[in-house]
């Protein structure tokens, strides 16, 4: 019931998203669901020229003039708003941020500790906000020996020397 909730959603935000971000030069509200730690790119109305976030903890921006596009990376779980400008300090979209978590999370709660897992396709062990600290220190620690051994394996273990011939 909540991925097909969560689904609805995404997909109800984008029905709202499209026609805030059609450059229409008007201020609108709308709904944009951003997943924990999943960078997204998102268009803006033309003439934007600067954005602002209501909450930078829960979000944050990056403006890419070039095609009128930003990037948007998802920071804490929440709502936040973000405002686009044009030139003249005038809005031209205002919408509301709303951060969530993945389809394929599964929450494991023990008494007042929470674990979170990553189930694509087999459940596996990852830290998101909210998990109980030794928990997510224990899956930190592991992730980081890991990417350790494989930068060791991927070394070379001797330089050869190289020679005209």
């Amino acid at each position: 019931m909540r991925r097909s909730g969560l689904r609805l959603r995404m997909g109800l935000a984008a029905c709202v998203l499209l026609p805030m971000f059609a450059g229409l030069g008007r201020a609108e509200d709308a709904t944009i669901v951003a997943i924990i730690d999943q960078a997204r790119m998102v268009k803006i109305p033309e003439g934007t020229e600067t954005l602002v976030i209501g909450n930078p903890t829960i979000a944050d921006l990056t403006f890419l003039k070039q095609n009128n596009l930003m990037i948007l990376t998802p920071r804490a779980f929440g709502q936040t708003n973000l405002i686009a400008l044009d030139g003249h300090g005038n809005a031209v979209a205002q919408s509301m941020i709303e951060v969530v978590a993945g389809a394929n999370t599964m929450i494991v709660q023990r008494g007042g500790a929470r674990e979170s897992y990553s189930c694509a396709p087999r459940c596996q062990p990852t830290e998101q906000l909210g998990d109980d600290t030794g928990y997510m220190s224990k899956v930190a620690t592991e992730a980081t020996a890991h990417t350790q051994r494989l930068a060791t394996q991927a070394a070379p273990t001797s330089l050869g020397t190289l020679s005209k011939h």
